[in-house]
């Protein structure tokens, strides 16, 4: 009996030990990717016996380049085998380039040793990086201004390399051909890439005009396991986003675009000669900062002249400052080896302070429209026109013919066994609920509501069901209990047509109902309604323009994850962002209603950034010594804040169709002027070590973060941040009065006189010294800029300094300021 005893408690002691390793288990450590910056240079700059340059490009095939790197990353694995338990990490990259450190995928207590280590300056986690989702060239003069000075569009960007880091590029649109008949003149000795293969991407896809290709995927991996039907482990483009970016910035000239076997117009890049080294870090599954990171790392080793992210992280970083997280100082060493690095502001607007794009090293995007417009049209049978949005074909008689008219939910089965849900009953997502003897031939009316305010129900569900059942053609109008919804012209396969506000709804549903009987159970036993839906694909250009983006996100900046304001004007310029036609990859994984096709019309800050990279392409051939400082303030003052009617650009309000008087924070300094920032006469100019001064001159700030995130002391302090030498001048609180410091430089060919002018911000008076000056070429001009607050204000105001020169150059300064207290 005692052996029995002893056996039974036994056996209640394993189970209770199993429990405890099943409860143990269970409060196993998940991992993360940490980021981790390192003492020591970079091989960018590393002095050895040189002295180091700002700006000047290495040679990555010297020896002394490879035994550096070769010794980074040696005391990266040594650092991490000496201070991490055996197996217990997974190193993904050594950063060597710009800055020295690596990323790792491990668990918090595994970081938190790493924190400790000594060498080891700053250890953030990964917070995953996020898509922010022609005419284009027309709208903003290039055709007969810049490519007409730079030899046409068979030269416009010959020369410049353009670093894209996005999802990839398909190589075989015609977006990317090379043309034999005008070939390179260029031999981009500055440049040194590599094209790496895989699926859908073999080696001939590097083939002049793409010049450098490579895919970075270790952290999309270490997060979770890749789908190989879509994240294919190569450069290839599966979700459309890099293909579009990288042909709106550098796209080729002319290159017809059809969908649906319509011809919609040439599409080009702003400057179709320049050449595209692509960097895919972001992928259909997933995106990882550290991805990102690493390609930024290696576009500038490669030695890319402008870098476009119009990816990255979309919200501020929760434990460090905005300007010292990771994402952010590779942005800065980018800039200080001499790459123009241009990012998107963010799609969440049109709240104040939602820019994710931070610091003043980085030139942030905002999105405008343009005058172009797709307008559909819904014919009903008494006369009534109602307008929408479809970019679709007609029904049969460009509406001349009349269909019959049916509500979806008077559609549906009687004795259907589907939920009775409003994805089944109003939205026409699913062909069984609908009777096809009602709906077959007919307009059917599908109704906006629970399914897509969700993002659940889908349009592409709605052209399934249409084409499975039948329908003539379909409207998608608003529904009073969600209100107006925004529309954006998507290419519909059969005729369609979307009804986004509520009062066009109403006249609808009203003629409707006029013209349909029902027994006394409600059900209709007659339709009398008729309708047909007008062409949706013929652009119209009218109307005021540019209208900043309601998504585009807004100023002021903010110095952390509290939403504390800094001396920085965010976002820095405006340029087209809404609608517009790029290349596209036909696999669209992500998005199913443009599958198959080679050409999308999207709207996104995404979309605006690349405008900008393109045309810093072409600044920076027309002026190839001019450093990214300079060519980020001809950028800037010689923006426009005025429309196609001369009066203040406007911008989208929260509520729909609702406009506002915009402001720097909406625009930064206004829409891009390629043709005025060839020759912006003088440029305020800033380098690596203003920057450090101007992160060692923030409120509160420990210098050691500072030393920490970029291996710089701070020796020299500026009198307050908004001294740094930007082209505007921001102030988030101003007390009694305050004297801003300003330097220029004449970049042009003649002396020249300036006179200065203010336009005065509300509760403060700003005076400029000296009033007037005269510049020699090449020389500098100190400005001494006084604001005292004369009135108390609870919210900014907005001016601008003006210099207007003897040869005809004009230089915008825009103020906003905000007035907290007269003394």
């Amino acid at each position: 009996m005692a052996g029995c005893a002893n056996t039974s408690a036994l056996s209640r002691y394993a189970t209770l030990l199993l429990l405890l390793v099943i409860v143990i288990a269970g409060f196993a450590e998940e991992r993360a990717i940490y980021l981790v910056l390192l003492e020591g240079d970079p091989v960018a700059f590393h002095r050895g016996a040189a002295t180091l340059v700002e700006g000047k490009r290495l040679d990555p095939n010297s020896s002394s380049f490879k035994a550096h790197a070769q010794h980074l990353v040696y005391s990266h694995d040594q650092l991490l085998q000496s201070t991490l338990e055996v197996e217990s990490y997974h190193k993904l990259y050594s950063f060597k380039h710009i800055v020295n450190g690596f990323a790792v995928h491990t668990n918090p207590s595994q970081a938190q040793k790493l924190k400790m280590a000594p060498g080891v300056k700053l250890v953030e986690k990964d917070r995953g990086a996020k898509l922010m989702t022609t005419y284009s060239p027309q709208f903003l003069g290039l055709p007969e201004g810049v490519w007409t000075q730079e030899g046409g569009d068979r030269n416009a960007g010959e020369g410049v390399v353009i670093g894209f880091i996005d999802t990839g590029i398909d190589p075989m649109h015609p977006s990317f051909a090379y043309d034999p008949t005008n070939p390179f003149t260029s031999k981009l000795s500055q440049f040194s890439g590599a094209c790496e293969t895989g699926p859908r991407f073999p080696a001939s896809s590097c083939n002049g005009k793409i010049v450098s290709a490579r895919y970075f995927s270790a952290g999309a991996q270490a997060v979770m396991p890749l789908n190989a039907s879509k994240d294919f482990l190569s450069p290839f483009d599966a979700v459309g986003h890099g293909s579009h970016v990288a042909s709106t910035a550098a796209g080729n000239y002319g290159v017809p675009v059809v969908m649906n076997g319509l011809f919609y117009g040439r599409a080009s890049g702003m400057a179709p000669r320049a050449r595209i080294a692509v960097y895919k870090a972001i992928f259909p599954s997933v995106g990882t900062l550290s991805d990102v990171v690493s390609a930024i790392d290696q576009a500038t080793q490669d030695g890319v002249d402008i870098l476009t992210l119009s990816i990255g992280p979309d919200a501020p970083p929760e434990d460090t400052l905005t300007f010292l997280n990771v994402f952010d100082i590779f942005m800065l060493f980018a800039r200080r080896a001499g790459v123009f690095v241009v990012q998107a502001a963010g799609n969440q607007g049109p709240t104040p302070s939602t820019v994710v794009s931070f610091s003043p090293w980085a030139m942030g995007v905002a999105a405008c429209s343009t005058d172009r417009s797709f307008p559909g049209t819904l014919l009903l049978g008494d006369g009534q026109k109602i307008g929408g949005v479809g970019l679709s074909g007609p029904t049969f008689g460009n509406g001349s013919f009349q269909y019959k008219l049916v509500l979806a939910k008077d559609a549906v089965k009687v004795n259907g066994t589907f939920p009775k849900t409003p994805q089944y009953v109003e939205e026409c997502q699913y062909p069984e609920a609908l009777d096809p003897i009602i709906v077959q031939g007919s307009v059917v009316i599908c109704t906006f509501s629970l399914g897509f305010f969700n993002e659940t129900s889908t349009v592409t569900a709605i052209i399934d069901t249409a084409k499975a059942l039948g329908f003539m053609g379909f409207a998608l109008v608003a529904n009073p209990v969600y209100g107006d919804f925004i529309a954006e012209p998507i290419p519909l396969s059969v005729p369609g047509i979307m009804i986004p506000r509520i009062t066009d709804t109403q006249i609808i549903l009203q003629y409707y109902e006029q013209n349909t009987d029902r027994d006394e159970r409600g059900i209709v036993i007659k339709y009398s309604g008729r309708a047909g839906i007008g062409e949706g694909r013929v652009a119209s250009f009218q109307g005021r323009a540019p209208i900043v983006s309601r998504f585009s996100s807004r100023g002021p900046d903010i110095i952390d994850s509290s939403r504390n304001l800094t001396d920085v004007l965010k976002p820095d310029i405006l340029a087209p962002g809404h609608l517009v036609w790029a290349a596209w990859s036909p696999f669209s994984v992500l998005d199913s209603i443009l599958m198959g096709y080679s050409f999308a019309l999207l709207s996104g800050t995404s979309m605006a950034t690349p405008h900008i990279a393109g045309i810093a392409a072409l600044i920076k051939q027309f002026n190839p010594s001019w450093t990214p400082a300079m060519i980020a303030s001809a950028v800037s003052t010689t923006a426009s804040k005025y429309d196609n009617t001369g009066e203040p650009i406007l911008a989208e309000g929260s509520d729909i169709g609702s406009l506002y008087h915009s402001t720097p924070f909406d625009f930064g300094a206004g829409l891009i002027n390629p043709i005025r920032a060839l020759d912006p006469g003088l440029v305020f100019a800033s380098g690596f070590e203003d920057y450090i001064s101007f992160l060692c001159s923030l409120p509160n700030i420990d210098p050691e973060r500072i030393t920490a995130a970029t291996g710089k002391s701070c020796n020299h302090l500026l009198s307050y941040p908004s001294d740094l030498n930007l082209p505007s001048v921001t102030i988030t609180a101003l007390v009694g009065s305050r004297l801003v410091r300003r330097s220029v430089k004449n970049i042009a060919s003649k002396p020249e006189t300036y006179l200065c002018s203010v336009l005065q911000p509300g509760g403060v008076v700003v005076n400029l010294f000296p009033p007037w000056f005269t510049i020699a070429p090449q020389g500098t001009q100190d400005l001494e800029i006084k604001l005292n607050v004369t009135q108390a204000l609870n919210s900014f105001s907005f001016g601008e300094i003006v210099l207007t020169g003897s040869l005809d150059h004009i230089v915008r300064i825009p103020l906003s300021v905000l007035p907290v207290s007269i003394s």
